[in-house]
């Protein structure tokens, strides 16, 4: 892990870092704790009946890998060369998968409150790809939500409800969840998977400055903490503010500190899941063990 990268583990300053590359002369991000490397154009072996998306497989040092055409799922025509293209190797949700894109521009180290909300009216709402947008100079860099983007192309990748109905007969509850999931999409599954699994008092927050002002007011209500949340539940990247974050200032707060947190997240690695132990998280579950979540959730609620 490289000095920059402990820095980042060690401080929790709601910052992350932001790889800007080009599709179709359009500036997209994505965040580096996604990505496994960079590499450029390969040899790619078309594969018969795939999703349109997928322009094949290709064997970088020996791993098998699947090759999402990215500016073709965006509308964009290939570039003129596309020996110059470059692959994204990303991993999350705990697949490893390439995007190609045109070109890489720059790494950039920003506070998540530099990334704003996007417009549900002009960026698509559930249906949009848009996580957050961010100011960078003189230019705006979208960031992408690449988890929709593998859920389209590969449904089996994502959040299944299957996996909650097959865990059988469950009784009705309704001790109140917060929840902070900056993806629609995402928030959608989830109240239909925890509904699902019997918990009905749900609050969705699109983001940990969203969570953290409702928190406040229900500490300062003058009622029982236990009457408005009994658990809380956050993605780490998000908007504004990020799952860690809000961790920090619940565990800062001498009436919140107690409330157990859940990181539900993509980015459940080694090195993160050392960073949400150190900020206090109750447990961490990787995206998309929906069932996994449940079992947390009654552990802490039942």
């Amino acid at each position: 892990m490289s000095k920059r990268s402990q820095i980042l583990l060690e401080s929790g300053t709601n910052e992350l870092e932001i790889l800007e590359f080009t599709v179709g002369g359009q500036h997209y991000g994505i965040n580096v704790a996604k990505i496994s490397e960079l590499m450029k154009s390969h040899d790619v072996t078309p594969m018969p009946n795939s999703n349109p998306y997928v322009e094949g497989i290709f064997n970088p040092r020996g791993t098998i890998m699947t090759l999402v055409n990215l500016p073709a799922y965006l509308g964009h025509s290939e570039s003129e060369n596309i020996s110059n293209d470059i692959f994204i190797i990303a991993n999350f949700n705990r697949i490893f998968c390439a995007f190609r894109v045109h070109a890489v521009v720059e790494i950039h180290r920003l506070s998540w409150t530099d990334i704003e909300k996007p417009d549900a009216a002009i960026y698509g709402g559930e249906e949009g790809l848009a996580t957050g947008i961010a100011r960078i100079g003189d230019r705006l860099v979208t960031i992408i939500d690449f988890e929709k983007i593998m859920q389209d192309i590969s449904p089996a990748s994502g959040i299944q409800i299957e996996d909650v109905t097959r865990l059988g007969e469950r009784s009705r509850s309704d001790k109140p969840i917060l929840m902070a999931e900056d993806s629609p999409t995402l928030n959608k599954l989830l109240v239909e998977c925890l509904t699902q699994a019997g918990y009905t008092n749900l609050t969705m927050c699109s983001n940990g400055e969203e969570a953290w002002d409702i928190l406040q007011k229900y500490r300062d209500s003058g009622q029982p903490l236990v009457d408005f949340v009994r658990l809380v539940i956050t993605d780490v990247e998000m908007p504004v503010m990020d799952g860690h974050k809000l961790i920090n200032l619940i565990r800062s707060d001498e009436t919140l500190k107690d409330i157990p947190v859940i990181i539900f997240s993509s980015l459940i690695d080694d090195a993160m899941r050392i960073k949400g132990e150190r900020l206090g998280a109750t447990a961490q579950v990787s995206k998309p063990e929906i069932a996994n979540l449940v079992g947390l959730i009654d552990e802490h609620i039942l």
